[in-house]
């Protein structure tokens, strides 16, 4: 910090591992604190409004808390702790779900695979509003921004696609989509395979993942969707 002194940090995982890995690379680091931990989004959120602190190091997938995981949770914390810094921690390598997460003002991303050092400086990063992506995210971002010509935004879903990857998450077949959503099981399936692409997936249990962390499991249908009965066609 500017003023000297060292960098709070609460860092977030439901993985005793991870939280021993991390606490044990920012040793590393002597401009850095780790003040407080939290193994769930409950214990976090407490955490954040007791512990004063910098940047919060947080696991994308955090399951058991009642304020949720994913892109939910991250878009909580901006709300409700607006001046506090956020490196998200993620195994996800998915360019759509990154992107979304620096819409909602999330500038620094270290993948778990890369070595845990990376987390250090991501935090210093992020501390100076700067950007930071760990390798790992950075090839992915590359990747398939090659893949749509450089445009990121192209990896975007539309709402129908959203809608439909939200009610294949649900457990409804693509027959049955069809149905609710009164268009063809080709229209349907188009759809599906659209968004598996524009995400860069290959199996539906990589959409399902997706699903999770994006907070589209608990999405209603009211929520950025397109309401059943529309007008039958893409």
């Amino acid at each position: 910090m500017s003023n000297g002194r060292r960098i709070r940090v609460v860092i977030a995982d439901d993985h005793p591992v991870i939280l021993l890995g991390a606490q044990h690379a920012l040793a590393q680091f002597p401009d850095v604190e780790v003040v407080a931990q939290a193994r769930q989004s409950t214990e976090l959120v407490d955490v954040l409004t007791r512990v004063p602190c910098d940047v919060l190091v947080t696991d994308l997938a955090m399951p058991g808390g009642r304020y949720g995981d994913g892109l939910p949770l991250v878009g909580y914390i901006r709300r409700h702790f607006p001046a506090l810094g956020i490196v998200v921690l993620t195994m996800l390598e998915n360019a759509a779900l990154l992107k979304r997460l620096k819409d909602i003002g999330v500038i620094g991303v270290v993948n778990k695979s890369d070595d845990l050092a990376h987390i250090g400086l991501a935090i210093r990063y992020v501390t100076q509003g700067v950007e930071y992506a760990s390798p790992a995210v950075r090839a992915v971002f590359d990747m398939l921004r090659a893949n749509a010509g450089g445009r990121v935004d192209d990896m975007l879903l539309s709402p129908r696609e959203i809608e439909v990857v939200r009610l294949f998450v649900s457990g409804l077949t693509v027959k049955e989509i069809a149905v609710h959503l009164n268009r063809s099981i080709k229209t349907i399936s188009s759809q599906k395979t659209r968004a598996l692409q524009k995400l860069g997936l290959e199996r539906d249990s990589q959409l399902f993942q997706y699903a999770q962390s994006a907070g589209l499991m608990n999405l209603s249908s009211a929520e950025g969707a397109v309401p059943a009965g529309g007008s039958g066609e893409p």
